[in-house]
């Protein structure tokens, strides 16, 4: 891991994930320990393009937002704990398991994306993580996933 860095901040994070504005749905990372866990924070405001048609007069964030957020964490979580910034890192969704939510997200709303490993090691390809997303303390959706890194070449 890159010695001291346990966060990460949206500068950073454009220098590991490739996502950009519509897509790049998390603000910043915190509490990086190596690749074992962070937390991911992203503020949810009314100017983002879903809410826009989910739901007209009724924002809330999709489900399936909120499970690309938590997988955007974890990629951060990757490339800040394997060295891996600057190096054109793409991580693919394989599998999603037992995801549920419990609650909605709407604007306003500060979502915290808690990742951590359930298997994988550094340098591997490979890698299965759980989160859990919660705003102020309540638990909204959570899921385990699967995902694949791989590093583009030249």
């Amino acid at each position: 891991m890159t010695a001291e860095l346990k966060s990460a901040d949206i500068h950073l994070i454009q220098r590991i994930l490739p996502h950009r504005y519509p897509f790049l749905l998390v603000d910043k990372v915190l509490d990086i320990n190596g690749i074992s866990s962070a937390r991911g924070i992203k503020n949810v405001t009314m100017n983002e393009p879903h809410f826009q048609g989910h739901f007209p007069g009724a924002p809330i964030m999709p489900g399936v937002t909120i499970i690309e957020a938590m997988a955007q964490t974890a990629g951060v979580m990757l490339g800040v704990g394997m060295d891996m910034i600057d190096t054109d890192l793409l991580i693919y969704f394989m599998n999603i398991d037992k995801c549920k939510f419990r609650r909605k997200v709407i604007p306003g709303d500060v979502l915290e994306m808690n990742v951590e490993i359930l298997r994988g090691k550094a340098g591997g390809k490979i890698f299965k993580f759980k989160g859990v997303a919660t705003v102020e303390g309540d638990v909204d959706a959570e899921a385990e996933f699967t995902a694949m890194v791989d590093v583009q070449k030249d």
